[in-house]
């Protein structure tokens, strides 16, 4: 693999202090609504130097839902959420509430009193990444300044190319990062070689969990049959389509005995948020059930009583760039996942120890690993299981507390190499 590389440190690690304080800034439904907010959650947790805090500062979206008024935190994370503001004026009102986002950062942290020259680190992620964000920031702070990169989206994922606003600022954000960012963490090994190769100080950083957060497994017997689950906000890179088809091209006695649960969509939403599109799963009612978008202590619920996680992704550049962070979370529960290699997902799962590895990305290779789970006894699924919590292991914020605070901190003179192969293989 390509190792972490720092071509020079641009910004010297700040005077130690008694408190020394990291500041992440987001813009997500923190502290456990969605993905991205548990990537920043864990994500703090291990940049936060010995005896400091790191400070979140939280712009809520603007989507109608509300924060929580006392949002359960860990030790060493202070969070910060903006006051909400009422977005006005269409397309220029969004424009201007995101690119003064971080003035109202700043002003944040004056009204906390916490002085921004005297933060040890600053990291944020490529979504709320700009050439404003980067200007009023370097002019604020005297730290280094890291971006946080989880994926590198394609053309061919957008019916409209590059005519898509999103797709443009996603590229445009994506390109500042390779250029003025001091120091990058890379959620795959693919992101890593392109930034190290942008002269970019880049640490690889997948997706981190907390084992403590997850019971022990608990599904039923398989001779009752396999339960599958699909968790998370589908879009078209999990091709919950092909699943499907999976399921129907097995042999009707092997169809009876597979169950698929999936969460985090309804079944009439799925059409516009899934890969399903006008697709009609009505013939599988008895076999697919939607839950809907459910709390995370659901998800929790559903993955005790899964035997299998499901996760089926083309061999695009998009999905071989980020990294699915369902996989660390449905080993930390136990339960062994079922999905085709991409990104760097060959380095922690292994075919028969901890899920079962499919062919490629096909209906046909689908029905093949269903038809290889359905022959399981109890005893080899529960080796299986115990396979997957050691596994997780690589991905806790514990294992990852050392690297990070040193690299977001800009302690020592350059990242330490082969960050992720490091972890993997303890």
């Amino acid at each position: 693999m390509g190792e972490p590389t720092t071509t020079t440190d641009l910004i010297p690690a700040a005077t130690a202090t008694a408190t020394p304080q990291v500041l992440a800034v987001a813009a997500y439904r923190f502290p456990h609504g969605d993905a991205m907010s548990n990537r920043l959650l864990q994500l703090a947790r291990s940049a936060t130097p010995p005896g400091g805090t790191t400070l979140v500062v939280n712009d809520w979206p603007q989507d109608g839902s509300r924060p929580p008024e006392s949002p359960d935190l860990p030790p060493g994370v202070r969070l910060i959420t903006l006051p909400r503001r009422r977005v006005v004026g269409g397309m220029a009102g969004r424009w201007l509430h995101r690119y003064t986002r971080p003035l109202r950062v700043l002003a944040a942290l004056r009204g906390a009193g916490v002085r921004p020259a005297a933060l040890a680190g600053v990291h944020l992620p490529l979504s709320v990444w700009n050439l404003v964000t980067w200007a009023v920031l370097r002019t604020a702070v005297r730290c280094p300044i890291t971006v946080d990169v989880l994926e590198r989206h394609d053309r061919a994922q957008f019916p409209r190319g590059w005519l898509t606003p999103y797709f443009v600022r996603h590229r445009w954000a994506f390109f500042l990062a390779g250029r003025l960012a001091d120091r990058v963490i890379a959620i795959s090994e693919t992101l890593e070689r392109h930034f190290v190769g942008q002269g970019r100080p880049t640490l690889v950083v997948p997706p981190q969990v907390d084992c403590a957060d997850y019971a022990d497994p608990a599904p039923t017997p398989l001779d009752g049959g396999l339960r599958l689950l699909y968790a998370g906000s589908a879009g078209a890179k999990d091709q919950l389509a092909v699943v499907l088809e999976g399921i129907r091209a097995l042999a009707p006695e092997d169809r009876s005995r597979v169950r698929l649960v999936i969460a985090g969509i309804s079944r009439e939403r799925a059409g516009s948020l899934s890969d399903l599109g006008g697709a009609d799963p009505a013939d599988l009612d008895d076999r697919v059930t939607f839950l809907g978008r459910v709390p995370r202590d659901r998800v929790l619920a559903e993955l005790r009583l899964a035997h299998f996680s499901v996760l089926v992704r083309p061999p695009a550049g998009y999905a071989q760039a980020g990294f699915p962070s369902k996989v660390p979370e449905s080993l930390a529960a136990g339960c062994p996942v079922l999905l085709n290699h991409t990104s760097d997902l060959g380095r922690y799962i292994v075919d028969g120890r901890e899920g079962i590895v499919l062919d490629g990305a096909g209906a046909d290779d689908v029905r093949r690993g269903l038809e290889r789970a359905l022959l399981l006894d109890d005893q080899g699924w529960w080796a299986m299981s115990r396979a997957a919590r050691e596994r997780a292991y690589c991905f806790d914020y514990r294992a990852w507390t050392a690297l990070v605070s040193d690299f977001v901190t800009g302690v020592g003179s350059s990242a330490r190499p082969a960050s992720s192969a490091e972890v993997s293989r303890r």
